[in-house]
């Protein structure tokens, strides 16, 4: 199977080449703004969006201009590059899975890419790697560069610049290890799996919150854009920086270890944009409880769960693993040994007592087991034929629940705890004939 795989290197580069990496990222910058704001216009006046082969050609025009031909002195193939990006904004918003494309902004993620493999030289030995127009640049060799390069891209995060080379390579495909497990997320607990095991959770936002807070009222007094404000806002950037690189270490050793120990995975489909939503409402219809909502919110933001996602889906492909995300509706609410579905069932956050039979056991662990037990049913319809499996990536069962009766809270109450995957599959398909 083939495998794409990114390695970050921290560049360290000499002054001419941080001054001509900064230009480039702002030329890249300008680029996607201007196409922006040309894409609004033609759309204000009522003609067609230009696509990209139409972009590139605004693109010679602007690095011939006499106004704009500064662009002329940046490689022009991460220029487009970046009318790719904006190419795929576009398609992203208009399938519904991301906002409307906003104007880049100095000094946020500010990065260019490099796409063609032919111009990138990269030297292991030496701890060097040429780009064009940069010339050669040194770079931390943390750990060896695995297949072949595909492309580059040059970031800059906190003063600091990293490269990040992508690379293919054939692997062989893997066999996984263990069983299946499931997975109830939250805050008290980050991971609650259904074999009772948890992990504790990080709070790394939480743990730099009174450092944050002081350097941010040490800004708000600096004259702003002086040369004091700017110190200031360093050194918010870098403990904005130190949280997230805590949360993304956190993130990778925890889905490391689930995807290299567990065959399927199962996992909640949540929605985290409705869940932090804000509580305040409106002035006609102020809401109720603002404050524990919003430090709910922080909670759920601060434990990165959309990433803990994204992360166990690919690992647990380049582990011959797989991933169900399932619907969260009534995990924690349904009793793993009578099936009776009641919000009285969990009368605390951390106690769960079905009140139909008097099972008791933690709301999270049970949870899990509901969600281990939708992931199973949803595997099971599956192979009956009921739900239609996606052709790549995470399997969702956003309708699966309408199509499927076994999805529903009596159909995972049905399952019992020792069944295993065979055994579901063989129920399914004499449900079928019968």
């Amino acid at each position: 199977m083939q495998r794409l795989q990114a390695f970050k290197f921290e560049l360290s580069p000499d002054g001419q080449q941080e001054r001509q990496m900064r230009r480039f990222a702002g030329s890249c910058r300008f680029v996607f703004n201007k196409a922006l704001a040309l894409q609004k216009e033609r759309y204000e006046q009522g003609e067609k969006k230009l696509g990209y082969a139409g972009l590139c050609k605004r693109l010679t025009e602007w690095r011939n201009s006499p106004d704009t031909g500064w662009l002329s002195g940046a490689p022009v193939h991460p220029l487009q590059q970046t009318l790719k990006d904006l190419e795929r904004a576009y398609a992203n918003f208009f399938l519904k899975r991301a906002d409307f494309p906003r104007f880049k902004k100095k000094g946020q993620a500010d990065s260019f890419r490099y796409p063609d493999p032919k111009q990138i030289k990269l030297e292991q030995a030496n701890s060097r790697l040429f780009l064009p127009k940069l010339g050669w640049l040194r770079y931390r060799n943390s750990r060896d560069v695995l297949g072949t390069v595909k492309n580059v891209t040059v970031s800059q995060s906190c003063g600091k610049w990293y490269v990040s080379v992508q690379t293919e390579r054939e692997v062989e495909q893997p066999l996984p290890n263990g069983g299946a497990v499931g997975i109830d997320m939250g805050v008290a607990r980050f991971a609650t799996l259904s074999d009772g095991t948890f992990y504790a959770p990080l709070n790394s936002f939480k743990r730099h919150q009174t450092a944050l807070r002081r350097a941010q009222q040490a800004m708000s007094r600096k004259t702003k854009f002086s040369n004091n404000w700017k110190k200031a806002r360093a050194k918010v950037q870098k403990i904005h920086s130190r949280i997230g690189n805590a949360r993304r270490d956190y993130l990778h050793k925890t889905s490391t270890t689930i995807s290299q120990n567990h065959a399927m995975v199962c996992i909640e489909d949540l929605q985290v944009r409705n869940m932090s939503r804000s509580a305040a409402g409106s002035s006609e219809q102020p809401g109720k409880q603002v404050r524990a909502k919003s430090g709910l919110n922080k909670a759920i933001l601060d434990q990165g769960w959309a990433e803990f996602r994204r992360q166990l889906d690919y690992k647990l492909a380049w582990n011959g693993g797989h991933l169900i995300a399932v619907p969260p509706r009534n995990t924690s609410r349904t009793c793993p040994c009578c099936g009776h579905v009641s919000s009285a069932n969990r009368q605390t956050q951390a106690r769960f007592e079905c009140v139909e039979c008097g099972f008791e056991e933690n709301a999270d662990v049970v949870g899990a087991i509901n969600v281990l037990r939708a992931g199973h049913a949803r595997l099971a319809c599956e192979v009956n034929g009921a739900v239609m499996p996606s052709a790549a990536g995470t399997h969702r069962s956003d309708s699966g629940a309408a199509q499927c009766p076994r999805l529903s809270a009596a159909g995972i109450s049905g399952l019992q705890a020792g069944e295993d995957v065979k055994t579901l599959l063989v129920k399914a398909w004499r449900g079928k004939r019968t």
